[in-house]
């Protein structure tokens, strides 16, 4: 990095590193981004790597471009169920639905559930009728309810901050990340609610944002 050259290209400079040293070398590039200011082309298969780095993000699939924005727009609105799998730690739950009124109300319904949408759904889901969707959450937006759906605890992961929990959702599998350490175990079961504010709807035959 002595040349002082118009673009560096870095590709894929930590896979073969420990977890530790890979944080650590994140942080050094990123500082040393800030210093230089000069552009910095970063190829990962690490979506961590490519969160925290990143100014602009371009997903590719098969050597094509699918989306390309900031990190928290890729995030925040994934365009399709191949970005919104790929980017996000742990990835995003996809479930497969049908979207149907009730009392005026936009919904989704999943299995034997039916999951309320936040009123702005209103006119798309109109426009939509009841068709075939999938409905994306992603881990950490569920939060345990008591009037909340009810899944079986299958696994349970416990990092110390948080715990992953893997439960089984009327025939789905879910992953749920929750703060704290919840005292659950294996075959009990857990009453959880979605923040409705955070869900994701893709086409079931495409798998296109709507």
């Amino acid at each position: 990095m002595v040349r002082n050259p118009q673009v560096f290209l870095f590709d894929e400079p930590l896979s073969n590193l420990d977890a530790q040293l890979r944080m650590e070398l994140r942080a050094e590039i990123k500082s040393l981004h800030q210093r230089f200011k000069t552009t910095m082309v970063y190829v990962t298969h690490d979506q961590v790597e490519a969160m925290t780095l990143a100014d602009q993000i371009v997903v590719m699939r098969d050597g094509v471009i699918v989306q390309q924005g900031s990190p928290l727009e890729i995030y925040d609105r994934p365009v399709n169920t191949f970005v919104a799998r790929f980017i996000g730690s742990p990835p995003m739950n996809l479930l497969e639905g049908k979207l149907e009124m009730r009392d005026a109300q936009p919904g989704v319904v999943c299995g034997e559930s039916w999951l309320p949408l936040p009123d702005e759904w209103h006119a798309a889901a109109l426009r939509q009728g009841n068709r075939s969707v999938i409905l994306g959450v992603r881990p950490h937006n569920f939060f345990l309810s008591d009037e909340g759906i009810e899944g079986v605890v299958r696994v349970v992961e416990v990092t110390g901050e948080s715990s992953l929990l893997h439960l089984d959702w009327n025939g789905f599998p879910l992953h749920v990340q929750l703060t704290g350490r919840i005292m659950t175990k294996s075959e009990e079961s857990l009453r959880l609610n979605i923040d409705p504010r955070y869900l994701h709807l893709f086409d079931q035959a495409s798998g296109t944002r709507l």
